[in-house]
């Protein structure tokens, strides 16, 4: 991971999903950088990162898009996301998608200054303890997201963090890192060894004891793995890691 020194203001990039599915996470997401001391602007111009493309093949379409993504992030100090995909996108793949272009060197800067949440508010912030205390007690476990674990190294800071939040405990998923079956386009393309995944991975979720809930770093895999327990009949629920950090799991049904 990349450290930098502590920003005083950072640009929050919402995503698409969490824009038109999640608004609540990108409200959490704020709570906690300003928790952490920091400011946050949203560039009201900002938009996909161009990773569907992208990973499609389709890569100067992806380019035209990303383009637009550096044009509304291009004075930002720090870009922080409640994604480990899209924060990946940007780290990884924008120095491969914009090399030997007019923009290959701002591309590497937001590259360097581009931070999955809670990688951010552990690595470059400095936080321990989100100083959350849920009304009643409840227990969790966390299913690790691949790009933020794979990609970002993301697996500590999320348990350090949950950890903090009192009245909250965590158990074991079996197989907690391993894929949801959502992968993008993954799921569209290759769906039957997709839906395969999922009905492991929500084996593994109904095999527990006690959990009320599962924690995990990407909306992609909140609606993958939501959609499945609820075709289920399952009362239990995935919920974002913004939104265990400050406690607005308590209210949710």
């Amino acid at each position: 991971m990349n450290a930098i020194p502590e920003p005083r203001r950072v640009a929050l990039f919402i995503t698409c999903i969490i824009d038109n599915f999640y608004p609540d996470v990108g409200d959490a997401s704020v709570e906690l950088i300003e928790r952490a001391g920091a400011a946050v602007d949203f560039p009201p111009d900002q938009m996909c990162c161009g990773q569907p493309g992208y990973n499609g093949g389709f890569q100067a379409d992806a380019r035209a898009v990303a383009e637009r993504w550096l044009d509304a992030f291009r004075d930002a100090e720090c870009v922080v996301t409640p994604s480990g995909s899209c924060a990946a996108m940007v780290r990884h793949e924008y120095p491969v998608l914009f090399k030997g272009t007019p923009r290959e060197a701002e591309a590497l800067r937001l590259a360097k200054r581009t931070f999955e949440l809670s990688e951010f508010l552990v690595d470059v912030m400095g936080m321990t303890d989100p100083g959350t205390r849920l009304p009643r007690p409840m227990r969790a476990a966390i299913h690790d997201s691949c790009h933020g674990l794979r990609e970002l190294g993301v697996s500590s800071q999320p348990r350090t963090l949950l950890a903090k939040v009192g009245n909250l405990s965590l158990a074991e998923l079996p197989g907690h890192d391993q894929c949801c079956g959502f992968g993008g386009l993954f799921a569209i393309k290759m769906s039957a060894i997709s839906g395969a995944m999922l009905s492991e991975k929500i084996g593994a979720i109904d095999g527990l004891t006690g959990v009320d809930l599962i924690i995990a770093g990407d909306a992609s895999c909140l609606m993958h793995m939501n959609g499945g327990l609820s075709r289920r009949g399952s009362k239990r629920r995935v919920v974002h890691l913004a939104e265990a950090l400050t406690g607005r799991i308590a209210a949710q049904p």
